[in-house]
């Protein structure tokens, strides 16, 4: 399930099909993409020991205490780790918790946050935290927002005073946590954004699930679930 907030609120809920047909999000496919980096190829060695004593050979000494100690405190961790399950939704590889920026901030404070967390995106949201849009790292950088280089120092104060709410993207598209992986990716596709915001209900932000992270979780063990 996806949704778009803006300023006045929630304005759409729908599944990705009718989110592909609405109009308010279409700006958004101005944001400069991902550019593909080729496919490499990463190749998982797995070693298995042999059990000595078999074929003939010499059966090896006999654990000592220190070693019989190890191996049972090893059995013990494999044991009491959870049950495995295919990666199929968002909630499974979304990172809860998200470094968000305020309306109210400008152009300075959220610099701020986005440096100190080496952030290229942050959500904005309202007093109640609910979603209102998404500032960039690459629309702050836009050349044609940037003073020159001989720019008076009065001209770049004026630009870290600037509101926030004047430089984001808004409307922008939101993602549940119970939503296929999948289609996640193809409205990152369709938009060129490096991520969405996972919302709940209320439109309140939960996190921020990333190209990087559906990355992850195509390479993971258990792997993303692609073929059920």
């Amino acid at each position: 399930m996806f949704s778009v907030y803006g300023k006045a609120g929630r304005l759409f809920r729908g599944s990705m099909e009718e989110l592909r047909k609405i109009g308010p999000t279409s700006a958004l496919a101005r944001t400069q993409r991902v550019a593909g980096v080729g496919r490499g190829a990463t190749d998982d060695f797995v070693a298995q020991l042999a059990l000595a004593g078999q074929g003939g050979h010499a059966a090896p000494a006999r654990p000592d205490a220190a070693h019989r100690d190890a191996m049972a405190a090893y059995a013990q961790a494999a044991a009491s780790q959870p049950p495995r399950h295919p990666l199929k939704l968002v909630q499974d590889i979304m990172n809860p918790g998200a470094i968000c920026v305020g309306l109210e901030d400008n152009v300075g404070q959220a610099w701020g946050v986005l440096a100190q967390h080496q952030l290229g995106q942050a959500p904005v949201v309202d007093a109640n935290g609910v979603l209102v849009g998404l500032l960039t790292r690459a629309e702050l950088m836009r050349s044609d927002r940037l003073p020159g280089p001989h720019a008076h120092a009065l001209v770049w104060q004026a630009l870290l005073v600037q509101s926030v709410a004047d430089l984001m993207w808004t409307p922008v598209p939101s993602v549940a946590p119970a939503t296929d992986i999948r289609r996640l990716a193809r409205v990152l596709l369709d938009t060129g954004l490096p991520g969405l915001p996972v919302v709940d209900d209320a439109g309140k932000v939960q996190a921020f699930v990333s190209r990087t992270d559906i990355l992850r979780a195509v390479v993971a063990d258990p792997p993303l679930d692609l073929w059920s």
